[in-house]
Protein backbone atom coordinates (compact mmCIF):
# COMPACT_ATOMS: atom_id res chain seq x y z
CA UNK A 1 0.00 0.00 0.00
CA UNK A 2 1.52 3.75 -1.04
CA UNK A 3 1.79 5.59 1.67
CA UNK A 4 0.29 9.05 1.83
CA UNK A 5 1.95 12.46 2.66
CA UNK A 6 1.63 16.25 2.69
CA UNK A 7 3.91 18.50 0.97
CA UNK A 8 4.00 21.69 2.48
CA UNK A 9 6.37 24.58 1.03
CA UNK A 10 7.70 27.08 3.66
CA UNK A 11 7.00 25.09 6.37
CA UNK A 12 9.17 26.09 8.85
CA UNK A 13 7.11 29.32 10.12
CA UNK A 14 4.45 31.28 9.93
CA UNK A 15 0.87 29.93 7.88
CA UNK A 16 3.14 26.87 6.58
CA UNK A 17 4.16 25.71 10.49
CA UNK A 18 0.43 26.00 11.23
CA UNK A 19 -0.52 23.94 8.36
CA UNK A 20 2.25 21.17 9.97
CA UNK A 21 0.79 20.98 12.93
CA UNK A 22 -3.35 20.08 11.37
CA UNK A 23 -1.38 17.56 9.14
CA UNK A 24 -0.98 15.49 12.04
CA UNK A 25 -4.46 15.26 12.41
CA UNK A 26 -4.96 13.83 9.14
CA UNK A 27 -4.78 10.43 7.33
CA UNK A 28 -1.22 11.47 6.24
CA UNK A 29 2.28 8.91 6.96
CA UNK A 30 4.82 11.71 6.11
CA UNK A 31 4.71 15.77 6.18
CA UNK A 32 7.50 16.53 3.68
CA UNK A 33 8.42 19.91 5.10
CA UNK A 34 10.42 21.96 2.73
CA UNK A 35 12.23 25.54 3.19
CA UNK A 36 15.58 26.97 2.99
CA UNK A 37 16.64 26.64 6.99
CA UNK A 38 17.73 22.99 7.89
CA UNK A 39 17.91 24.35 11.35
CA UNK A 40 14.59 25.67 11.68
CA UNK A 41 13.55 22.39 9.66
CA UNK A 42 14.90 20.45 12.46
CA UNK A 43 13.12 22.43 15.34
CA UNK A 44 9.90 21.52 13.35
CA UNK A 45 10.65 18.01 13.31
CA UNK A 46 11.37 18.04 17.39
CA UNK A 47 8.02 19.57 17.72
CA UNK A 48 6.15 17.97 15.84
CA UNK A 49 7.91 13.94 15.61
CA UNK A 50 8.61 11.84 13.22
CA UNK A 51 6.04 11.98 10.56
CA UNK A 52 7.71 15.27 9.38
CA UNK A 53 10.00 14.71 7.04
CA UNK A 54 12.81 17.61 6.88
CA UNK A 55 13.61 18.43 3.76
CA UNK A 56 16.20 21.70 3.49
CA UNK A 57 15.64 23.16 -0.50
CA UNK A 58 15.33 26.53 -2.37
CA UNK A 59 12.80 26.46 -4.24
CA UNK A 60 13.80 29.79 -5.86
CA UNK A 61 15.92 27.73 -8.49
CA UNK A 62 14.82 25.02 -11.10
CA UNK A 63 17.46 22.64 -9.05
CA UNK A 64 15.11 23.00 -5.91
CA UNK A 65 12.39 21.16 -8.06
CA UNK A 66 14.12 18.84 -9.83
CA UNK A 67 15.63 16.99 -6.82
CA UNK A 68 11.83 17.38 -5.13
CA UNK A 69 10.83 15.53 -8.50
CA UNK A 70 13.68 13.47 -8.35
CA UNK A 71 12.08 12.28 -4.70
CA UNK A 72 8.43 11.75 -6.00
CA UNK A 73 9.54 9.29 -9.13
CA UNK A 74 12.03 6.97 -6.75
CA UNK A 75 9.20 6.93 -3.97
CA UNK A 76 5.84 7.52 -5.73
CA UNK A 77 3.66 8.29 -2.82
CA UNK A 78 -0.08 9.24 -2.64
CA UNK A 79 0.17 12.93 -2.39
CA UNK A 80 -2.90 13.82 0.02
CA UNK A 81 -2.15 17.55 0.03
CA UNK A 82 0.09 19.76 -1.54
CA UNK A 83 -0.18 23.73 0.32
CA UNK A 84 2.24 25.91 -1.13
CA UNK A 85 3.40 28.37 1.17
CA UNK A 86 6.63 29.42 -0.20
CA UNK A 87 6.49 33.13 -1.05
CA UNK A 88 8.35 36.52 -0.59
CA UNK A 89 7.19 40.55 -0.58
CA UNK A 90 9.30 43.35 -1.53
CA UNK A 91 7.56 46.61 -0.05
CA UNK A 92 8.52 49.96 -2.72
CA UNK A 93 8.95 50.94 -6.41
CA UNK A 94 9.38 48.67 -8.81
CA UNK A 95 11.83 50.43 -10.67
CA UNK A 96 14.44 49.94 -7.30
CA UNK A 97 14.51 46.83 -7.37
CA UNK A 98 16.96 44.53 -9.05
CA UNK A 99 16.58 42.68 -11.79
CA UNK A 100 17.28 39.25 -9.63
CA UNK A 101 14.82 40.23 -6.78
CA UNK A 102 12.31 40.73 -9.62
CA UNK A 103 13.61 37.57 -11.04
CA UNK A 104 13.63 35.78 -7.86
CA UNK A 105 9.73 36.95 -6.42
CA UNK A 106 8.17 35.63 -9.90
CA UNK A 107 10.17 32.42 -9.96
CA UNK A 108 9.05 31.36 -6.12
CA UNK A 109 5.55 33.61 -6.17
CA UNK A 110 3.90 31.80 -9.46
CA UNK A 111 6.48 29.64 -11.13
CA UNK A 112 7.42 27.34 -8.27
CA UNK A 113 3.81 26.65 -7.29
CA UNK A 114 2.77 26.17 -11.00
CA UNK A 115 5.25 23.26 -11.20
CA UNK A 116 4.94 21.69 -8.15
CA UNK A 117 1.23 21.38 -9.04
CA UNK A 118 1.60 19.99 -12.19
CA UNK A 119 4.60 17.98 -10.77
CA UNK A 120 2.62 16.39 -8.12
CA UNK A 121 -1.37 15.95 -9.34
CA UNK A 122 0.31 12.61 -11.37
CA UNK A 123 0.62 11.18 -7.83
CA UNK A 124 -2.98 12.89 -6.20
CA UNK A 125 -6.25 10.89 -6.11
CA UNK A 126 -10.02 11.68 -5.78
CA UNK A 127 -9.86 13.48 -2.77
CA UNK A 128 -6.39 15.27 -2.49
CA UNK A 129 -6.38 19.02 -2.43
CA UNK A 130 -4.12 21.90 -3.65
CA UNK A 131 -3.91 24.71 -0.91
CA UNK A 132 -2.06 27.70 -3.08
CA UNK A 133 -1.46 31.02 -0.91
CA UNK A 134 -2.20 34.03 -1.70
CA UNK A 135 -3.34 37.33 -0.61
CA UNK A 136 -6.57 39.94 -0.72
CA UNK A 137 -3.26 41.90 -2.20
CA UNK A 138 -4.46 39.96 -5.53
CA UNK A 139 -7.56 41.70 -4.87
CA UNK A 140 -6.43 44.84 -6.49
CA UNK A 141 -3.43 46.63 -7.75
CA UNK A 142 -1.28 47.99 -4.75
CA UNK A 143 1.20 50.61 -5.74
CA UNK A 144 4.66 50.06 -3.69
CA UNK A 145 3.53 46.16 -3.23
CA UNK A 146 3.21 45.80 -6.50
CA UNK A 147 5.55 42.86 -7.10
CA UNK A 148 3.75 40.69 -4.80
CA UNK A 149 0.41 41.74 -5.50
CA UNK A 150 0.90 41.33 -9.35
CA UNK A 151 1.79 37.94 -8.72
CA UNK A 152 -0.49 37.09 -6.18
CA UNK A 153 -3.05 37.68 -8.92
CA UNK A 154 -1.25 35.05 -11.14
CA UNK A 155 -1.41 32.82 -8.13
CA UNK A 156 -5.12 33.06 -7.53
CA UNK A 157 -6.41 32.91 -10.91
CA UNK A 158 -4.53 29.77 -11.59
CA UNK A 159 -5.38 28.17 -8.54
CA UNK A 160 -9.11 28.82 -8.95
CA UNK A 161 -9.04 27.73 -12.87
CA UNK A 162 -7.06 24.25 -11.51
CA UNK A 163 -9.90 23.95 -9.64
CA UNK A 164 -12.45 23.70 -12.06
CA UNK A 165 -9.87 21.47 -14.60
CA UNK A 166 -9.29 19.45 -11.92
CA UNK A 167 -13.29 18.20 -10.78
CA UNK A 168 -13.55 15.63 -12.84
CA UNK A 169 -10.77 14.08 -11.26
CA UNK A 170 -11.92 14.52 -7.67
CA UNK A 171 -9.25 16.77 -6.58
CA UNK A 172 -9.37 19.91 -5.37
CA UNK A 173 -7.53 23.42 -5.58
CA UNK A 174 -7.94 26.35 -3.66
CA UNK A 175 -6.52 29.81 -3.13
CA UNK A 176 -6.32 30.76 0.00
CA UNK A 177 -6.23 34.91 0.39
CA UNK A 178 -5.55 36.11 3.84
CA UNK A 179 -5.08 39.71 4.67
CA UNK A 180 -2.25 40.84 6.93
CA UNK A 181 -1.22 37.64 9.02
CA UNK A 182 0.74 37.69 12.46
CA UNK A 183 4.50 36.40 11.32
CA UNK A 184 7.98 36.92 11.96
CA UNK A 185 8.56 38.05 8.53
CA UNK A 186 5.98 41.35 8.93
CA UNK A 187 7.33 44.57 10.12
CA UNK A 188 6.07 45.15 13.45
CA UNK A 189 7.73 48.71 13.78
CA UNK A 190 9.11 51.58 11.90
CA UNK A 191 11.90 54.17 13.67
CA UNK A 192 10.88 52.78 16.93
CA UNK A 193 7.25 53.13 16.51
CA UNK A 194 4.94 50.30 16.48
CA UNK A 195 2.83 49.60 13.48
CA UNK A 196 -0.86 48.75 13.58
CA UNK A 197 -2.29 46.42 10.69
CA UNK A 198 -6.22 46.22 10.42
CA UNK A 199 -7.45 42.77 10.67
CA UNK A 200 -4.39 41.05 11.65
CA UNK A 201 -4.94 37.25 11.91
CA UNK A 202 -3.39 34.75 13.14
CA UNK A 203 -1.42 31.80 10.81
CA UNK A 204 -3.24 29.22 12.84
CA UNK A 205 -6.42 30.90 12.13
CA UNK A 206 -5.46 31.31 8.43
CA UNK A 207 -4.45 27.58 8.43
CA UNK A 208 -7.91 26.38 10.18
CA UNK A 209 -10.45 28.26 7.97
CA UNK A 210 -8.39 27.22 4.74
CA UNK A 211 -8.12 23.84 5.48
CA UNK A 212 -11.86 23.50 6.22
CA UNK A 213 -12.95 25.44 2.85
CA UNK A 214 -10.75 22.55 0.71
CA UNK A 215 -12.71 19.92 2.42
CA UNK A 216 -16.26 21.62 1.35
CA UNK A 217 -14.94 22.04 -1.99
CA UNK A 218 -14.27 26.01 -2.51
CA UNK A 219 -12.13 27.26 -4.92
CA UNK A 220 -11.03 30.29 -2.80
CA UNK A 221 -10.52 30.75 1.09
CA UNK A 222 -10.48 34.41 2.78
CA UNK A 223 -9.97 34.64 6.36
CA UNK A 224 -11.59 36.77 8.88
CA UNK A 225 -14.42 39.59 8.49
CA UNK A 226 -12.00 42.41 7.54
CA UNK A 227 -10.39 40.39 4.77
CA UNK A 228 -13.90 39.47 3.44
CA UNK A 229 -14.88 43.59 3.81
CA UNK A 230 -11.45 44.17 1.12
CA UNK A 231 -12.62 41.79 -0.89
CA UNK A 232 -15.91 43.56 -1.63
CA UNK A 233 -14.72 46.96 -1.53
CA UNK A 234 -12.48 46.23 -4.41
CA UNK A 235 -15.51 44.78 -6.00
CA UNK A 236 -16.95 48.05 -5.80
CA UNK A 237 -14.44 50.90 -5.47
CA UNK A 238 -12.77 51.61 -9.14
CA UNK A 239 -9.30 50.53 -8.91
CA UNK A 240 -7.88 54.07 -9.48
CA UNK A 241 -9.15 55.48 -6.50
CA UNK A 242 -8.49 52.36 -4.43
CA UNK A 243 -4.97 52.56 -5.30
CA UNK A 244 -5.00 56.30 -4.50
CA UNK A 245 -6.01 55.51 -0.69
CA UNK A 246 -3.51 52.25 -0.60
CA UNK A 247 -0.56 55.10 -1.15
CA UNK A 248 -2.21 57.21 1.85
CA UNK A 249 -2.81 54.09 4.09
CA UNK A 250 -0.02 51.98 3.43
CA UNK A 251 2.95 55.06 4.20
CA UNK A 252 3.70 53.54 7.80
CA UNK A 253 4.61 50.13 6.46
CA UNK A 254 7.24 51.38 3.88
Amino acid sequence: MKKRIAIITGASGGIGRAFTRLMLSEDIDEIWAIARSKEKLLVLQADFGAKVIAISKDLAHSAGLDALSGRLKAEAPVVAYLINNAGIAQMGDSKDFPAEVIETSVFINCCTPAVLCSMCIPYMERGSRILNISSVASFQPLPNLNLYAASKVFLRSYSRSLHWELKPLGITSTAVCPGWVDTELLKKEVNGKRIKFPGIVSPKKVAAKALRDAKKGRDMSVCTLFAKWEHLMAKLIPQRLYMGLWVLVSKPYR
